[in-house]
């Protein structure tokens, strides 16, 4: 694991001056508001949008783009107030950290021409383009192909699933393969990054198909069809696109973090309130040990992830590596979400599978970070062979 003297841990700031006006905004938008927009797959485009007005989405954009400049770790703190409030960041989170492709490795004119619209809500960057039906998590296996068309456009084919938000973002960060990989060294060189304006794009080459899941995320299937981009659309340097998206997925990680320590800390005050005034056989049921300990476990769990995200946000602020803290805050504080949902379901018993209480909700919505955006079997593989140096698995 990375050590660095500075990186400092600061416990005593827990950014409640972002914490509580982002209480207030979704006090606004109670449990009816979300399950309205569960029952019809609705994006909640109100209450994205008054994220936006207020500056949390653009929170991570620099100052001079006309965002707040702020670190990942005050992105995280805006997002597990979020899910712990009851609400999801789930529909604007990626703008938080899709943009940062742009940042680091966009041209100036690129950023000058993106980022101050993201940061103002003009533009909403919120679709990315990596997985394919055939490739799964093996990104490097990628078949979507953009092929070089002169000096002023590239042309693409190919298909991309589990695409979210792709109907309600203005611009795609896409992911596509620019040298055949029989002609690569190395199974990540050959891709390239690309900023798709989708107004442009779709009807003229990109058709964008929903598929219905479990939980409430925009998701769908890109089919591409001869689409035509300029050359301009480009991010950095041709062939050099995984190790640009790498670069971007320890933020991903760490703010996906917040969201799950979010939803454990909502789950947990739901489960202990209820053990608390719920009766049965003449007392509260919380004063049996079977209902009580699972809750106090859940409770440590999730202090113990939160710890370890706040070091990984420390490190990325600092500008250290920080691939094996990013990694491990995801796995732990979406296993630690998952067993305060399962713990929050138990102690409601029957009264948890029922719409009203918002715990189903929740309870579906947090079963996904423990598959996505990286599984768990992915983050201990790479423990596994990355950090600890035993052999790569099979």
């Amino acid at each position: 694991m990375t050590e660095n003297s500075e990186a400092v841990i600061d416990l005593s700031n827990n950014y409640e001056e972002l914490r509580a006006p982002v209480r207030a905004l979704c006090a606004k938008y109670p449990g009816e508001y979300w399950r309205a927009k569960d029952r019809e797959r609705e994006y909640p485009a109100e209450f994205v949008q008054e994220l936006t007005d207020s500056g949390f989405l653009a929170a991570m954009i620099p100052e001079e783009y006309g965002g707040s400049g702020l670190g990942v770790g005050a992105g995280a703190a805006i997002l597990e107030e979020i899910h712990a409030s009851g609400c999801n960041g789930g529909a604007g989170h990626a703008q938080m950290y899709t943009m940062g492709t742009v940042l680091r490795h966009g041209s100036a004119e690129q950023k000058q021409k993106y980022l101050p619209k993201v940061a103002s809500g003009e533009l909403r960057l919120q679709a990315f383009g990596v997985t394919e039906p055939g490739t799964g998590s093996d990104t490097t296996q990628l078949r979507t192909m953009a092929e070089k068309k002169g000096n002023d456009a590239y042309v693409v084919n190919g298909q991309k699933v589990w695409i979210s938000r792709a109907l309600q973002s203005d611009l795609l960060l896409l992911l596509a393969r620019t040298t055949p990989k029989e002609e690569c060294k190395k199974r990540s060189d050959g891709l390239s990054v690309f900023l798709v304006e989708l107004d442009k794009a779709v009807g003229n080459g990109l058709e964008i198909r929903p598929i219905r899941t479990m939980v409430n995320h925009s998701t769908n299937e890109l089919f591409f069809d001869n689409l035509e981009i300029p050359a301009t659309s480009l991010i950095g340097e041709e062939g050099r696109g995984f190790k640009y998206i790498l670069d971007g997925m320890n933020a991903e990680r760490i703010l996906i973090s917040g969201e799950c320590l979010g939803d454990s800390r909502w789950f947990i005050e739901k489960a202990s309130a209820y053990a608390t005034e719920r009766e049965v056989f003449d007392r509260p049921i919380g004063a049996n040990q079977g209902i009580q300990f699972p809750i106090a476990k859940a409770y440590a769990n999730a202090q113990a992830a939160d710890l370890m995200t706040r070091k990984a946000a420390a490190l990325f602020d600092a500008g250290v590596p920080c691939g094996a803290e990013a990694n491990m805050a995801k796995l732990l504080a979406s296993e630690a979400s998952w067993e305060a949902a399962d713990v929050c379901m138990q102690t409601f018993g029957g009264f948890g599978f029922a719409e009203e209480y918002d715990i189903e909700r929740k309870f579906r919505e947090t079963r996904l970070y423990r598959t996505a955006p990286i599984s768990t079997n992915l983050i201990l593989a790479y423990l596994g062979q990355h950090v600890l140096g035993m052999p790569r698995s099979y």
